[in-house]
C-alpha cells in the first residue's frame, strides 16, 4: 500500500509543490547574491517529500523545479533541478532505514550527509553554468565553493530541522501515518517518536 498513489498522497505531493513553489516567491527572509539565493525553509517542502517517499520526493522536486524555471533566472532553477539528487538519494535511504528519523542523533547526521550532496549538486550546476560560458576564474571558483557550497551545507541543514519538526508533529497524527513509507514494517515501539 505505501507504494501506490493514494488521493492522500496525491494531495499532499500537490500541496507539497504549492508550498515549495510560495515559499521562495513570497518569504521575506531571503537572500539573493546572483549567483546564490538563500530563502529560509525554501527546501521545507523537499524534506517533508523525502521523507514520506521515493515517489512524492520525485514528484515534488520535479513539480517545484517547473515553478522556479518560470519564476527565477536560469541558474537558479537549474538548482533546482539539481534538488533531484539529494532528495532519490534521501527518500531511497529513509524508505528502508525509517529508523533514522526515530533517533535525533540519526536524524542529524542524515542531514548533514544530504547536505553534503545537496551542496555538491548546486556547486556542480553552478560550476557547469559559469565555466560553459567562459566567466569563471580562480576566484570564482573560490566564491562559488564559499557563497554556494559552504553555506548551502548549513542553509539545507536548518531547512532540514523545521520540515524535521514538522514531520514529528505530524507522526502523532493519526490520519498522516498513511503517507509515511514503510511504516507498516516497523514495530509499534518503533513507531513512537522519541
Amino acid at each position: 500500500m505505501t507504494n501506490r498513489w493514494t488521493p492522500q498522497r496525491m494531495t499532499a505531493a500537490a500541496l507539497l509543490i504549492a508550498i515549495g513553489i510560495l515559499i521562495p516567491l513570497i518569504s521575506p527572509f531571503k537572500i539573493s547574491l546572483e549567483p546564490a539565493s538563500f530563502t529560509l525553509a525554501s527546501h521545507v517542502a523537499i524534506f517533508l517529500a523525502i521523507m514520506i517517499g521515493p515517489a512524492v520526493a520525485c514528484v515534488v522536486t520535479i513539480g517545484v523545479f517547473f515553478g522556479f524555471f518560470l519564476s527565477f533566472p536560469l541558474v537558479i532553477a537549474l538548482r533546482a533541478a539539481s534538488h533531484i539528487v539529494f532528495a532519490l538519494v534521501g527518500s531511497f535511504y529513509l524508505k528502508y532505514r525509517r529508523d533514522t528519523l526515530l533517533s535525533l542523533k540519526k536524524a542529524h547526521v542524515f542531514s548533514f550527509l544530504i547536505g553534503v550532496i545537496h551542496a555538491i549538486c548546486e556547486v556542480a550546476v553552478v560550476f557547469g553554468f559559469y565555466f560553459g560560458s567562459g566567466m569563471a576564474g580562480y576566484t570564482s571558483v573560490l566564491m562559488v565553493v564559499q557563497l554556494i557550497g559552504a553555506r548551502s551545507v548549513v542553509h539545507s541543514m536548518v531547512d532540514f530541522e523545521i520540515a524535521y519538526i514538522i514531520y514529528r508533529a505530524l507522526r502523532k497524527q493519526k490520519g498522516f501515518s498513511n503517507l509515511l513509507s514503510s511504516d507498516e514494517q516497523l514495530p509499534d515501539r518503533a513507531k513512537r517518536i522519541p
